[in-house]
């Protein structure tokens, strides 16, 4: 178990550069086998969690090549379906939640798609029906292995058909997108996600010859056609990355500029952190945090009630950056409620903020309220355990601010979605080493 030593209370300065968005990049690379045809996909995050679903292509008999950093071309041109049964298959697809998107474009392409239930973070229940239930309404058949929570889905031909999501699931609309370009008539698809990554694979999946309209909105209606080809691709900025980097800022008080942000697909981010106070400037593409010497102030809703900050469906604001402003918000001037509607485990961490001194309510498994020391008292170093993702990252961002030095263990969390996070944070100033 990987572990950072941070000694904290240092400001820091200069730039930092987003990677490649591991959300998006775990839709696009499933994508590649849609087609027969090189694809050729740049930007791409060096993580755990997307190098895992490279390695499991690689095993299935895509065809891949490095060009440069974060740039590969792939061709699905002999796809290894007997993979799909073997042991291996079920051992390291249970590893990675983005496995499941590998779903739709195999039973798109080939009639049959099979996964054993994913893992990922424990953030409580993630469940499937989703996809499943698209898939079948497609005209799949759907079968379950409860010995080997094996999930399997299989058609001769999928047939578009209309169908409102129960929830608008971001990475079940993907999939069901992926299953139905391929598919034989129209498939309308309402209650659809519309983020930006889900926007960037349907204008990539256009561009291979795919028949989508309506991309952007919560209605997407899909013409199937017979086969896509290759295409060029690049990802977006991490958005989850650059909130991180604002609240970094924020809270050891330094001037840091964030370089290239996509500012057109932050949505609600840089409104959410002005509310907490912070000054959140634009400066061409790039976003310029600078030091917050006398602090920042939380809003208070126009009645002069408290401010709650939630997570929604997008254009809402992403549930991946409310353990980020929780942890922000322990220095504000002022309090807040966080409510964390979609994952009732995301909140869980913050017992690890309360030993460092922080003010902290936890109302009930999806609320928790916040009252910021104004700086007048700074959070005290510990000893932590990365619980998922973003948890990892928060306590990292807390540590970083902290009198004295803590640690924190089980960083392979981290490392999952963070791209070489110490030695960019190195390169800024912070004192951090990977032990």
């Amino acid at each position: 178990m990987g572990t950072f030593r941070i000694e904290g209370g240092h400001q820091l300065h200069g730039e930092i550069t987003p990677q490649g968005a591991k959300n998006e990049a775990l839709q696009i690379l499933c994508a590649v086998l849609l087609s027969e045809e090189k694809i050729t996909i740049n930007n791409i995050p060096d993580i755990v969690d997307v190098n895992k679903l490279i390695a499991l292509l690689e095993d299935l008999g895509v065809k891949i090549q490095k060009k440069g950093s974060g740039s590969y071309t792939f061709k699905a041109d002999d796809v290894n379906l007997d993979y799909l049964q073997s042991a291996k298959f079920k051992e390291d697809g249970r590893g990675l939640r983005g496995s499941i998107m590998l779903v739709g474009p195999l039973l798109a392409r080939f009639g049959k798609g099979y996964i054993p239930k994913p893992g990922g973070d424990k953030i409580g229940r993630r469940r499937l029906d989703t996809h499943f239930e698209g898939f079948i309404k497609l005209g799949a058949k759907f079968r379950y292995n409860k010995e080997e929570y094996f999930y399997g889905v299989e058609a001769d031909k999928l047939k578009g058909t209309y169908m409102l999501l129960d929830e608008a699931s971001v990475t079940g609309t993907a999939n069901i997108v992926m299953a139905a370009v391929l598919a034989e008539g129209t498939t309308t698809i309402y209650n659809a996600a519309c983020e930006p990554y889900l926007q960037q694979l349907c204008n990539m999946l256009n561009r291979m010859g795919a028949k989508i309209s309506g991309i952007g909105s919560n209605l997407l209606t899909i013409e199937g056609v017979d086969s896509l080809k290759g295409t060029e691709h690049t990802m977006l900025p991490d958005m989850i990355e650059i909130g991180s980097w604002i609240g970094l800022a924020a809270m050891t008080q330094s001037e840091l500029t964030i370089k290239n942000v996509s500012w057109g697909d932050l949505g609600q981010i840089p409104t959410v952190f002005r509310k907490l106070g912070i000054n959140v400037e634009r400066r061409d593409d790039d976003i310029f945090i600078p030091k917050h010497e006398e602090g920042y102030e939380i809003q208070n809703f126009i009645d002069g009630s408290i401010l709650t900050i939630a997570d929604a469906p997008w254009p809402g604001l992403t549930p991946d950056l409310l353990s980020i402003i929780l942890v922000v918000a322990t220095q504000a001037r002022g309090e807040v409620l966080i409510h964390q509607k979609m994952f009732e485990s995301r909140l869980f961490f913050v017992d690890k903020l309360i030993d460092m001194g922080a003010k902290i309510i936890l109302c009930d498994p999806h609320r928790a309220t916040v009252i910021g020391h104004d700086f007048k008292s700074t959070l005290k170093a510990t000893t932590m355990v990365s619980p998922d993702i973003r948890a990892g990252v928060s306590l990292l961002i807390a540590a970083l601010s902290a009198k004295g030095t803590s640690t924190i263990h089980n960083i392979e969390q981290i490392d999952r979605g963070y791209e070489n996070i110490d030695e960019r944070l190195r390169a800024i100033g912070a004192n951090i080493v990977r032990v």
